[in-house]
């Protein structure tokens, strides 16, 4: 006969590991991002961070995603691990993306809001420990939409900025846009368009864009018409 206590400790044993599956089936999986700029760093620090961020909070760490060596102003298809990234993001193969910082996912607050929108699209949230930024907390769903709004006051002043030089460029006697090709050039144009050859063959030949042999040959059918 097995012993009330022996079968008590057992009890609890399995209790215990039963609870321990639980935990582990309901635990958030987490997707690490990491990236350095230059070859001769290391993102070995920002893993470790996160792994115990990881851990603290009981979250699954399903996988991490390295660009090592890439700088954060390159757009996603230069990035290949950001990009299997977010193709996990898309199959729903984790619900949180955890960063070090703000700035390892992209260089503007615009970069950033439109990475949250596609992860919050998916129903995933994003953790940027330097920021302190959880978007599963009511505190970080807050912070979201501030952040909406100064990414639109981002946009603002870029565009206020760009107008402002366009202008002063002009009261400036600065002439905008690509220069015109001198006269010779032109007059090649007109020949070889009056032999009949094609637009980006006279362009790949003169060694000019599409849009001036275009601009060249409307001009002439003006003058001429």
């Amino acid at each position: 006969m097995i012993p009330p206590a022996l079968i008590r400790r057992e009890g609890a044993t399995g209790t215990k590991g039963k609870a321990q599956q639980r935990r582990a089936a309901t635990a958030k999986r987490v997707a690490l991002y990491l990236r350095v700029s230059t070859a001769d760093q290391t993102t070995a620090n920002q893993r470790r961070e996160l792994e115990r961020v990881a851990k603290r909070h009981g979250w699954a760490v399903a996988s991490v995603f390295e660009d090592a060596g890439i700088s954060g102003a390159k757009g996603r298809d230069e990035r290949p691990a950001l990009d299997a990234l977010l193709k996990a993001v898309a199959r729903r193969e984790v619900d949180m993306v955890a960063a070090w910082s703000v700035d390892r996912l992209g260089r503007s607050l615009t970069d950033l809001l439109d990475l949250l929108r596609e992860l919050h699209a998916k129903g995933v949230d994003l953790f940027l420990h330097q920021q302190g930024l959880d978007t599963s907390t009511p505190g970080g769903r807050a912070m979201f939409q501030m952040m909406g709004v100064f990414a639109e006051f981002e946009r603002a002043m870029i565009r206020e900025r760009v107008m402002s030089g366009l202008a002063r460029a002009r009261e400036q006697g600065t002439k905008l846009g690509r220069p015109r090709v001198d006269e010779k050039k032109e007059q090649a144009i007109r020949r070889a368009r009056a032999s009949g050859k094609g637009i980006r063959r006279i362009a790949r030949e003169l060694g000019v864009g599409v849009g001036t042999v275009l601009r060249v040959t409307v001009e002439s059918a003006s003058l001429t018409g």
